[in-house]
């Protein structure tokens, strides 16, 4: 018998493929990898799609995305590496839902379904083959969980709370400028 079983096992295959997919899509916006538009970029679509400032806005994703996903594939930091990806997927899920569910179609799916993964390790936890458990859980506690998803929840609905705002006043300001016409 060995010291790991299989919930060890599918812990560390969950953590490296979701880490390894949310630290990529990450640097497409912090660095440009992989076809990303990087921060110049990256902010200009942020904007355009009612995240401002552009630029914090990338920096803000693209941190969260690259160092939830790092930490999250690592098993370091689990409870606040889950929440800041989680996060940041619910931020890109608010731009997709006007599409619906599917990403065939622009929809929600891709963002719903990183978060979902990345959150649920948050709460399960990384497992035996990870630097949480080789570092005695320093930064694995508890009550870190509902403090980092407090604290992500908070930020999140500021930041899409402001983003439906400005949309709205946008949209409100075109149908103004039609009855002027």
């Amino acid at each position: 018998m060995t010291c790991y079983d299989r919930r060890d096992l599918g812990l560390l295959l969950l953590r490296l493929g979701t880490g390894g997919v949310l630290a990529a899509h990450g640097t497409q916006k912090l660095f440009g990898w992989f076809g990303g538009g990087g921060i110049e970029g990256t902010g200009h679509f942020m904007e355009s799609i009612g995240y401002v400032p552009g630029k914090a806005s990338a920096t803000a994703a693209g941190v969260a995305e690259t160092g939830g996903g790092t930490l999250l594939a690592l098993g370091l930091a689990t409870p606040a590496a889950g929440a800041a990806a989680a996060g940041a997927m619910a931020g890109a899920a608010a731009v997709h839902t006007p599409s619906g569910f599917f990403n065939q179609a622009g929809g929600y799916e891709y963002a719903a379904t990183l978060g979902l993964m990345a959150a649920g390790l948050a709460v399960t936890g990384p497992g035996r083959l990870s630097l949480d458990e080789a570092l005695g859980h320093t930064v694995n506690r508890g009550w870190m969980l509902p403090v980092a998803f407090a604290v992500t929840t908070a930020a999140t609905v500021v930041v899409v709370g402001a983003r439906g705002r400005r949309l709205r006043k946008a949209k409100e300001g075109e149908q103004e400028a039609l009855f002027e016409e």
